[in-house]
């Protein structure tokens, strides 16, 4: 699939081809064959917590990630999980496999990476995983979203590096910056992640709410739209707030955030931690 940017600014942007950025994860998981084999084999129905851990186990600084999120204040057994079976049955099968999604397209290297690109996915994950309850949300499923949904972002910026910068630069704001992707790439890049999660066969309950963020109508994008807020107000300087029961369809107040941007800036350096394995 090549996606061409609308003609206006057609003179900066290249041609977006997506089957190459796609495959080239495919080059990637070569080179990470592990988290490779974690993506495919997860969501499958004859997959134990003893088969997984017994692949995981082939990667160490994966497994080290695994059993340091498993410890963390966030599944709230601190220095109880003392082996890797353990670890991967408390932290979740889905859980894992966003893991070894995060080191096998690489954004475990900031690097490679945008700007502020990790300060962002954690708030953004904590602050999914703490509002799910509000939508009838699993937290830990929340948290994978969160982890996952700016996987385009970093796709944009591995194909287009300066070009992304100048973008992101210009639009701190990330709802502005997906009309700006969308008019350079011709895709934004919460639709790219929901493509390259399709293409790896993670549920279509993840892709959807990924697709609907844009929608203020929708409540199936409600809690990532919620989630986007907080983390732009912890995270943008000079935020311009958006009122949180537009962006929840009425779910929210603001008094409802108040313990949340709390818990987010709490917990937020553990995650990026064990997920980075700093």
């Amino acid at each position: 699939m090549t996606v061409t940017p609308f003609p206006a600014r057609a003179e900066a942007a290249p041609v977006f081809d997506l089957e190459k950025v796609l495959s080239s994860i495919d080059t990637m998981a070569a080179q990470r064959p592990v988290a490779a084999q974690i993506v495919s084999v997860a969501n499958s129905d004859d997959t134990s917590a003893k088969v997984l851990s017994g692949i995981l186990a082939s990667d160490v600084a994966l497994a080290s990630r695994v059993m340091k999120l498993a410890n963390s204040a966030y599944f709230g057994m601190r220095g109880r999980v003392t082996s890797l079976q353990f670890a991967v049955t408390v932290v979740g099968f889905t859980t894992v496999r966003t893991m070894a999604t995060v080191a096998l397209t690489e954004l475990d290297d900031e690097s490679r990476l945008p700007e502020n690109f990790w300060d962002v996915t954690t708030s953004l994950a904590l602050a999914s995983s703490t509002l799910a309850p509000r939508f009838g949300e699993r937290p830990q499923d929340a948290l994978c979203i969160g982890l996952l949904a700016q996987l385009g972002a970093a796709l944009l910026h591995h194909n287009d590096t300066d070009g992304y910068a100048e973008l992101t630069a210009e639009h701190p704001d990330v709802t502005t910056r997906r009309t700006a992707e969308l008019r350079r790439y011709g895709i934004n890049s919460l639709r790219l992640t929901a493509v390259a999660l399709e293409q790896w066969g993670f549920p279509h309950s993840m892709t959807t709410r990924l697709d609907e963020v844009d929608d203020v109508t929708s409540m199936e994008g409600a809690l990532l739209r919620g989630a986007f807020e907080v983390a732009a107000r912890l995270t943008t300087e000079d935020y311009d707030t958006v009122p949180i029961a537009r962006l929840t369809c009425g779910q929210l107040r603001e008094d409802d955030l108040v313990p949340v941007l709390d818990a987010v800036r709490a917990g937020a350096d553990e995650l990026r931690r064990a997920m980075l394995g700093d």
